[in-house]
């Protein structure tokens, strides 16, 4: 398979983000470039995207966010064990949904898990010492410092996950083939 390239406004060769979707490419209004598919912006595909991982990350907060305060209310642990635990139950709804609906991967599913383990492997150590720092140290109330970590957390892993998780392996799972 080769790539699909075309020459930027600039002259250089500006290779498609999309892979081999991508059928044509035009200049649109004020030098604004685009990949088309089947006539179809690729970049309103890229905000459809965003906004399902918003709103599956949304479903992924509330677990998080309810977890968190039946762990903080009830069970009279430090800030630390009940973000960890609300964390990861919450990643691990967030990355099965998302890697089906919102990617549409058929990535290798080890693989992409590990990658986001990856991802965790510095975010949570980094979140779960500031939040904790923030809320028993500080004195910031320990549900604004865990609102402030999912927005974080919302942010970076839509970043990390379309770049590098499922970068060049989007769109090809039975969901994305019915599209």
């Amino acid at each position: 398979m080769t790539e699909q390239l075309s020459f930027a406004p600039n002259g250089n060769i500006a290779p498609c983000p999309y892979r081999l979707e991508c059928r044509t490419y035009g200049i649109g209004c004020q030098g604004v470039s685009y990949w088309y598919k089947n006539g179809e912006k690729m970049k309103n595909k890229e905000v459809i995207r965003a906004i399902k991982f918003a709103l599956i990350s949304a479903s992924a907060g509330i677990i998080e966010i309810g977890l968190f305060t039946v762990l903080n209310e009830f069970t009279g642990l430090r800030y630390w064990p009940c973000y960890l635990t609300a964390l990861i139950a919450s990643v691990l709804w967030n990355f099965t949904i998302n890697r089906r609906y919102t990617f549409k991967s058929t990535k290798n599913v080890p693989r992409a898990m590990a990658m986001v383990f990856a991802f965790y492997i510095v975010f949570t150590p980094a979140t779960t010492i500031l939040g904790d720092y923030l809320a028993e140290t500080v004195g910031w109330n320990e549900y604004l410092v865990t609102g402030l970590n999912m927005a974080l957390n919302l942010t970076l892993e839509y970043l990390y996950d379309t770049f590098i998780v499922y970068r060049g392996d989007m769109d090809n799972n039975d969901i994305a083939k019915k599209d």
